[in-house]
Order: structure tokens, then sequence, then C-alpha cells
């Protein structure tokens, strides 16, 4: 009964086996990220347009909810900088900033998230977030860096500028307001950019976003920094968040759907990325379809207490691992500190200058540029550099929304190019062994005159076809003294679908009638069960052996091939006959 309890709520589990010296650690930790959540999600509200209270709303429920259905140690969730960014731009059309309408969008926002991300989990549907590449995360998020980084610059300047999605607009629209630069709002951002900096160099788990806040605070309440023109954060209301849903409307849900997906799928990629991390780290496993249940229902708490939407953080996660993390409890401990400060402390935070806002976003979105992933791509794989830097072009010039569309969708061309056009290769055989390699990655492998063997690694299907064809038919004229014989090596191919039968029945007859055999080789069971139901399997009769070596022995055992003076093949004679390898299944 414990077991499947624990199955259905994983903090059952983690409960029951609790023990006492984990507790002191875990305290630890809760205390540690919940002093780096105060600062870091007032920030990331501003970042989405948000009052700074929602944010702080947004790491005390959804903490609690994940920490007892999530199935990560050291996950901690909340708003990041990427989510944050999406929020503001599917809200920014919607309806003004601070307005009840745009609170209520983000809480319904929240909660569709939740019910995407439920869904999804629900279903056991994990593998949706493989339409998200690695090339295109890594771009998006670069280019979102730079998006989020530029939005945050007009708190450290002192000015006022219009939101805008588009880097570009926004680096005129800064362009153009220096001449209102205030100064002294310069120097407090500046200031605070440098001493987290310093403070990150320094200790990475210290609470250096909490110490520049606390810093804040005082100096700006004791020079009067407010009434000297420096913008500050304002009244911040206290008490807990009430329980509410968010008026839903069908056309206000309609505008949210594509946003809502992607910061779904988004959320869960760097979500259960950090998890995995750190799982592999403390040596257990995390469970993807149990993750996506416990996100998804982390926002629906999101969503009904009038948060944002949240999922699990680099940063974060990574200041939990340090500061000793052993079970989810260290996150219900920072989710009791939250609650504390919405309790007792939000009226330090009126004083609090907003270019220390937003010099926290800033230095927390510098690590998301990650110049050392982007070059190891593009030395890596140069068709995936290019989706990356397809995205993050996109991102920078056409916005979020469409940034991230235009790398799926290059991503999914990318991905059918390589199925359309697969690589493959003809072999030959290595000299004094039974062993056939490609002949353009082995100068010293020999073609066989008479025999063309050549190598399919993909999945035969309607989509390569033709290039199968057309492969076949390249190999004749790599041997001008003509083929008696065609060898296709399965070992690459694991499926084949009904188009690719047809055509492969089609070329047997094809070749048949000119003279030529075509034989098969390391056929894998996939592909063998389809040749079977389809007939192709019996009517090749003896052309099909267990490997390349044993079907060019079969052809000259038959043939009478001639040989050279170390037994290798040097002409066959054109005969059709083989080994038989047929099985009944």
């Amino acid at each position: 009964m414990s077991g499947q309890l624990a199955r259905v709520l994983p903090a059952a589990g983690w409960l029951r086996e609790y023990r006492r010296d984990d507790l002191r650690p875990d305290l630890a930790a809760g205390l540690t990220v919940g002093a780096m959540l105060v600062p870091q999600g007032m920030a990331y509200a501003q970042l989405a347009g948000l009052p700074p209270e929602i944010g702080l709303y947004s790491v005390t429920l959804p903490l609690f909810v994940y920490a007892l259905l999530g199935t990560s140690r050291q996950l901690a969730v909340g708003p990041v900088a990427v989510v944050s960014l999406l929020t503001a731009a599917a809200l920014a059309p919607i309806a003004a900033e601070g307005t009840a309408e745009y609170l209520a969008a983000a809480a319904l926002l929240a909660l569709m998230v939740g019910a995407f991300t439920l869904l999804l989990g629900l279903a056991r549907m994990g593998w949706v977030t493989n339409l998200l590449s690695h090339p295109v995360l890594v771009g998006f998020t670069a280019a979102a860096a730079l998006i989020i980084g530029a939005s945050q610059v007009k708190h450290v300047l002192g000015v006022q500028i219009p939101r805008t999605e588009s880097f570009s607009t926004t680096v005129i629209e800064l362009a153009r307001s220096l001449g209102d630069v205030r100064g002294l709002t310069l120097l407090i951002g500046l200031v605070t950019i440098v001493a987290l900096l310093l403070m990150k160099r320094w200790k990475g788990t210290f609470p250096a976003a909490l110490a520049v806040v606390v810093v804040g605070v005082v100096v700006s309440a004791v020079a009067g920094l407010a009434e000297r023109g420096v913008g500050v954060v304002g009244e911040v209301p206290g008490g807990l968040p009430g329980f509410a849903l968010p008026s839903i409307s069908s056309s206000l849900v309609g505008r949210l759907v594509p946003i809502a997906l992607t910061i779904t799928l988004v959320g869960y990629m760097e979500s259960i990325a950090v998890a995995k991390v750190y799982a592999r780290k403390s040596r257990y496993e995390v469970e993807p379809n149990r993750e996506l249940v416990a996100l998804g229902a982390s926002n629906v708490a999101a969503g009904v207490i009038g948060g944002q939407p949240v999922t699990g953080g680099f940063s974060r996660t990574a200041v939990n691992a340090a500061a000793g993390a052993r079970t989810p409890l260290a996150s219900m401990v920072s989710a009791g500190l939250i609650m504390l400060v919405l309790l007792f402390l939000t009226g330090l935070f009126t004083e609090l200058p907003q270019a220390v806002l937003g010099a926290v976003v800033i230095v927390a979105v510098i690590g998301l540029f990650d110049v050392t992933e982007m070059r190891h791509i593009a030395r890596v794989k140069r068709s995936d550099a290019a989706v990356m830097a397809g995205t993050f072009v996109a991102t920078l010039g056409l916005g979020v929304e469409l940034g991230i569309a235009v790398g799926v969708v290059a991503s999914l061309i990318v991905m059918g190019a390589r199925i359309m056009n697969p690589h493959s290769a003809e072999v030959g055989r290595l000299p004094g062994s039974e062993a056939y390699r490609n002949i353009e990655r082995f100068p010293e492998a020999e073609r066989i005159p008479g025999i063309g063997i050549i190598r399919i690694d993909v999945a035969l299907n309607f989509a390569n076809v033709t290039f199968l064809k057309k492969r076949l038919a390249e190999l004749g004229r790599t041997h001008p003294e003509g083929l008696c014989h065609i060898v296709l090596d399965g070992a690459g191919i694991n499926d084949l679908d009904a188009s690719a039968e047809s055509a492969l029945s089609d070329l047997v007859g094809d070749y048949d009638d000119r003279g030529i055999t075509i034989h098969l080789a390391n056929v894998k069971g996939p592909v063998r069960d389809v040749m079977v139901r389809s007939g192709l399997w019996m009517r090749l009769a003896d052309r099909v052996h267990p490997s390349v070596h044993l079907a060019v022995t079969a052809i000259c055992e038959v043939d009478g091939c001639e040989r050279g003076p170390q037994g290798e093949v040097i002409r066959p004679a054109c005969h059709r006959i083989g080994l038989d390898e047929r099985v009944t299944l």
C-alpha cells in the first residue's frame, strides 16, 4: 500500500525514509534558496511586467506542490528569466502593465501552462519536448538573454521606453533615450552589477542578490533616493495570496494558447535538464512523466493564487544542491520563508531601487548566453549550428514566439533532409579480413569487380525511396567493367515502410530484367518482419545473407569467382544464386 501511495505521491516515499541527518542540510539549503528567491521573485515579476508581490506569491504554494509531487530532490521551482520574458511577450498585446486585466491574464496563463503540462504528464507524452532540439534551445536562450538584458537596461539607466519584444527596437529606443539617463540611477545599477559579479565569483552559494537588495533598501532609505529621482519599487502589499480562479474567456484563452504551449515546452525542457544533472550527481533517477505532472500541478497552484508561470531554474537548483539539499523538504523550507516575508517584511521593500532589481536580472541571464556550448555545437555538426544560428537571429529579429517557432521548423526541415538524403557508403573488403568498410574512409578497402556493395544508414521509408534508387544507379558508374550483383548491406536499416518495401520489390524486378541480382545482408528483425508479411522475403529466396562476407562467399561458391594469390575475389561469373537465410516467424 505504501509503495502504491509513493507512486502517486512521491513525498510519501521520501518522508517515510527521511533521516535525522538530512534535516540540518535541508534547513540550510531551504533558507539559502529562500533568501535567494526574495529578490529573484521580485525581479522576474518585474521582467514579466507584474508587481513584485506576484513573483513572491509564485514561490509559495507552487514550491509546496512540487515538493509533494516531484521526483527531483534538488530542483527549485519558481519564476525564471526566459519564462518571464515569454509571459511579458504574451500579455503585452492584451492589457497594460499593472492593470487588473494584465494580472488576471498572467494567472490564466499559469493555469493554462499547468493544464497543458498536466495533460502531457498524464498521457505520458514527455517525448513531445523532443520538438525542441538542443541547438534550438541554445540559440533561443542566447537570444532571449540579450532581449531580457536589453529590457532591463531601462531600469539601470532610469529611463522610460515602451516594452517591445524585438531586440533591435529595444536597442533603438534605448539609444533615443540616452539624453534622459539619470546619473544616480545609473551609478546604483552599475555598482550593483559589479557587486553581484564579484560576490558570485567569490562564493557561488552566497545569497548575493539578497545582499544587494538589503544594501539597496538601506541606502535608499537613508539617502532619500526616491526624492532624488531614483525609481523605487513602492508599496508591496503584505499578506498571503488568496485562492481564486482567474476569469476565463474563450477569446483570451485562444490568444494565449500558442504562448502557453511554448512555455510548457521550454519550461519543461529547462526543468528536466537541470533535474537530470543533479539526479545523476546524486545517483538517483527522475521520472520525466511524473515531473510533467508535478510541474503542471505547480503551475495550476500558481494560477489559482494569482501568480505567474513557474518551472525549475538552473541557478536556484545549483545553489540548492551546493547548499546541501538532500530532499524536497528544502523547497518547503524556502516556501515557508517566503510566506514569512509576505506576512511581516514586505514593507521593507518600499524603498528598493528598481535599478537593483534590473541589475539582478541582467546578472542572472549572463549565464544563458553560453558561448562555450555554441562553439561546441558549431564544431560538432554544421547543420545543427545553422539551426542554432537561425533560431538566434529569428528570436532577436522577430521576437520570442516566432523565434522559437522558426527554430522548431528549421529543426524539422534539417531532420527531414537527413531522412531524405541519408548517409550511405559503398563498402569494400579490407585486405586479409572478412571485414567490409566505407571505401572513402578506408583507402585500403578494395572493390570487388562485378559486385557492388552499398550500405544505407537510415530506416527506409516513403521519404527516401528516390534516394535509394538514385544511389543504386550511381553504384553502377563506380564499376566501369559492369555489375553482375549488388549487395545491399542492411546493418543501418532498422525499419521499412510500405512505400520502401514496394520500391525495393520493384528494384529487385527491374535489376533482374537487366541481368543484375540484388542480394541483402545483415537484415534486421523489424525489416525482416515487413518483408515476410509482404511476401518479398520468400520471393528473394536464397539472396538473403547473414553478413556481407557470406553474401560475397555465396555468390562465389556458385559463380566460380576468379581469385588472386591471397584468395581475394577478382571477378565473379554472372549467376543468380546465394545462401538461403529464410526463417519462419
